[in-house]
């Protein structure tokens, strides 16, 4: 009688994560799970989220000896999965070209295209580099008509944003002040590390004065009893909008929409553009809104709201203009027209806009809200996975599903279609 043969163990190589715990709470489930996990770090601030020291790779060298010391440590280790978090950065980008000649998963996270409720696991790539972007609403169609499951409700919330820029200031901290060892980081932002952290800092210290300052705008907008189009503003130097988008500054975007809403709008309308809710300041947006604004001759009817929900100005604008947020995802589930400059996940023709922008302000078309619900359907029982990175509560729901999904053989696309995807935890829907 011949032995069973038994599986070697999966080996799980972490790179970069969100900031926080999450990666080491992930990298013990996994252990857990039977898996070897071990984690690289560039700086001091990884070293510090990630508690098993013999498990910890530090990476001291300079940027451009990252492949071949990348290449050298999958061989050592004998990695079968890469991990990280958002897949645009220099060394997770090579990571993944590396990974994929070698034929090993890859396991992308990012903050989740239905946000803030769930967070986005995908197998390759995340964002522009998504699976969705190739995927038509008619074959999401055919991969849902074995599910007659209920799309599951909006879960209760995980945590608040001030969770996220503590761990965000926390970490460029240790590494503007314990970095010594790690001599080769460059940070793939364009800001140093010291002004990194001064702008979390600053963030964090100004949250009373930018909620009542947002506050009073938007009772002026709520109360102003006009019509208005929101333009959804995102970070200048998050990946979405650096790798996917037209632009290459928000000011750009900013003069683009301004000057179509001064072509197009009926003069009784007005323009709101709504802050990202970290949005830190390192770029004059109000600046830039107050220039093109008088330039175009609409000064008096164009708005800035500094961070918040975005719900609460939702309710009653017209329409919504974005580069590629995630919140337009917010839009369009309510059934409000959307116009979308760059690649992103839900920018589908069933349900977004291709109206010129002076046509799109004059009389927006709709989406087609059956094709929007299955789209989005579908993205709950594939993608997006409930919990979140930065709070105790909501780290501890996601990983009670998203470990079970990067052992699963089958990616969360594939899975839905094979019908090997488990069934989605039907969680309480906000009160």
């Amino acid at each position: 009688m011949t032995r069973a043969t038994v599986p070697a163990p999966r080996v799980f190589l972490f790179l970069q994560g969100p900031h926080g715990p999450f990666f080491d709470g992930l990298g013990r489930m996994l252990r857990r799970a039977g898996a070897e996990v071990w984690r690289v770090g560039f700086n001091a601030g990884d070293r510090a989220f990630w508690r098993d020291g013999r498990r910890y790779i530090p990476y001291r060298g300079a940027p451009e000896a990252w492949p071949d010391a990348l290449d050298a440590l999958l061989v050592d280790k004998g990695v079968t999965d890469l991990v990280l978090y958002g897949d645009v950065r220099a060394r997770h980008a090579t990571a993944i070209a590396r990974a994929r000649a070698r034929g090993l998963a890859v396991h992308v996270f990012e903050e989740g295209y239905l946000r803030p409720y769930w967070v986005t696991y995908e197998r390759d790539g995340a964002n522009g580099h998504s699976r969705l972007m190739r995927t038509g609403v008619d074959e999401m169609r055919r991969a849902l008509e074995s599910c007659d499951l209920e799309a599951p409700l909006p879960p209760a919330h995980w945590g608040d944003m001030r969770q996220h820029v503590f761990y965000g200031a926390l970490y460029h901290g240790l590494v503007m002040l314990a970095n010594r060892g790690y001599r080769g980081y460059r940070s793939h932002r364009d800001v140093t590390v010291l002004h990194e952290f001064r702008l979390y800092l600053r963030r964090l210290l100004l949250m009373p004065l930018t909620r009542l300052q947002r506050m009073a705008a938007t009772a002026r907008i709520r109360f102003g009893g006009f019509p208005y189009h929101l333009a959804l503003l995102q970070l200048e130097h998050d990946s979405s909008f650096r790798q996917h988008s037209p632009f290459a500054t928000m000011a750009e975007f900013v003069e683009t929409v301004i000057a179509g809403f001064a072509a197009g709008a009926p003069d009784h309308h007005h323009l709101v553009f709504k802050a990202h809710p970290l949005e830190d300041g390192r770029g004059d947006i109000p600046g830039a809104i107050r220039r093109a604004a008088r330039a175009q001759g609409v000064a008096g009817r164009v708005h800035y709201v500094r961070g918040g929900k975005l719900a609460q100005l939702l309710g009653d604008a017209r329409s919504a203009v974005t580069v590629n947020s995630t919140a337009g995802q917010q839009v369009l589930w309510r059934g409000m027209p959307l116009r979308v400059f760059g690649d992103a996940v839900y920018a589908k023709a069933d349900f977004v806009s291709t109206q010129a922008l002076p046509a799109f302000f004059a009389a927006p078309t709709r989406p087609d809200m059956r094709a929007y619900k299955d789209y989005r359907r579908y993205l709950l029982e594939t993608s997006q996975v409930a919990g979140g990175f930065y709070s105790a509560r909501g780290r501890r729901q996601l990983l009670r599903q998203v470990v079970d999904m990067m052992l699963a053989p089958d990616d969360p696309y594939d899975a839905l279609s094979r019908g090997t995807a488990a069934p989605r935890q039907q969680l309480q829907a906000v009160g």
